[in-house]
């Protein structure tokens, strides 16, 4: 077997997988809930594609190191199942600064991501998956498939359920 050494290692890792850490950020937050937890998942993650990035063939390294996030999500919200696997997202605490622009604007748009993302908080770990790797990454459903490892079909319902759950959250929310 072709073994690489530790610079070419190094450097195909850095070329193949960290282009994809905003997506991999996006997928734990979304399944872990809050921001600390989706950044120690991506951690940890990357230390795993990492220590087997030799088993990787050069197929798709975004779908690859996605499966890698999501079994490391799924495995830490079994650990923290408890407490930290309903925490809730607080813009004010955990958001960025934001630009200078109108301030009616900038309320009513945080004010809709703020709702967006609490509705998609709401639905079961299967359907924030699917949620996040179609709407936000826009991974094909074939993609997606073999990131959650289950058909294609199975991703299509979770994704139906998914919206229309959504569709519900959120209609509350605005008819309030």
């Amino acid at each position: 077997m072709f073994r690489l050494t530790e610079p070419t290692r190094l450097s195909e890792f850095e070329k193949q997988i960290l282009p994809h850490l905003d997506a991999a950020y996006n997928l734990a937050r979304f399944l872990m809930g809050n921001d600390q937890n989706a950044e120690d998942v991506v951690q940890e993650a990357s230390l795993r594609a990492f220590r087997f990035f030799e088993s990787f063939r050069g197929e798709n390294s975004r779908a690859w190191f996605l499966s890698i996030v999501r079994n490391t999500s799924f495995t830490a919200l079994k650990r923290y199942r408890s407490d930290e696997a309903n925490v809730v997202f607080e813009e004010e605490l955990h958001g960025g600064q934001s630009h200078e622009m109108d301030a009616g604007v900038a309320i009513d748009r945080a004010q809709d991501r703020e709702t967006v993302r609490r509705a998609i908080e709401q639905l079961p770990a299967e359907f924030r998956e699917a949620i996040t790797l179609r709407e936000l990454e826009n991974f094909s459903y074939k993609e997606i498939a073999g990131i959650a490892g289950v058909p294609i079909g199975t991703v299509m319902s979770r994704l139906a359920r998914a919206r229309r759950q959504l569709q519900m959250i959120l209609s509350k929310t605005y008819t309030k």
